[in-house]
């Protein structure tokens, strides 16, 4: 069946980097895009960064982030080992939350990941000040 399942959350000081890991199973990586979400206490989740199907350029990949996570946040995937990895770096205590990976059909700027289907339970991050 199909899964998701994260790893990589910790507790961190603020400034410091988490690398965070998505790993798939039940299908093919390579024919879906994957995007990383985050939800606080109290607040709704929100996307963070996705990653298209593909990760060659000249096949029309492309990765999407969030305004609060350019240039802090890197998407990356390797499809031969069915995993998807978030490098967080310059972490703020705005970035804690729990961190789940979700499967989709596109990534697209502005829009982020769309047609979600299967999302995994998600891996918690908690940055101090």
């Amino acid at each position: 069946q199909v899964q998701l399942v994260e790893s990589g959350g910790g507790l961190v000081q603020a400034g410091g980097t988490l690398r965070l890991s998505c790993r798939t199973s039940g299908f093919r990586l390579d024919y879906y895009a994957i995007g990383w979400f985050r939800q606080a206490p109290g607040k709704e989740a929100e996307g963070v960064s996705c990653t298209t199907s593909s990760d060659d350029p000249d096949d029309g990949a492309m990765k999407w982030y969030a305004e609060s996570v350019k240039g802090r946040f890197t998407i990356t995937r390797d499809n031969a080992a069915n995993s998807v990895y978030l490098d967080m770096t310059g972490l703020k205590s705005d970035d804690s939350g729990l961190y789940y990976c979700a499967r989709g059909v596109r990534c697209m700027q502005k829009h982020g990941l769309l047609g979600k289907d299967y999302w995994g339970k998600g891996t918690p991050v908690t940055v101090s000040p």
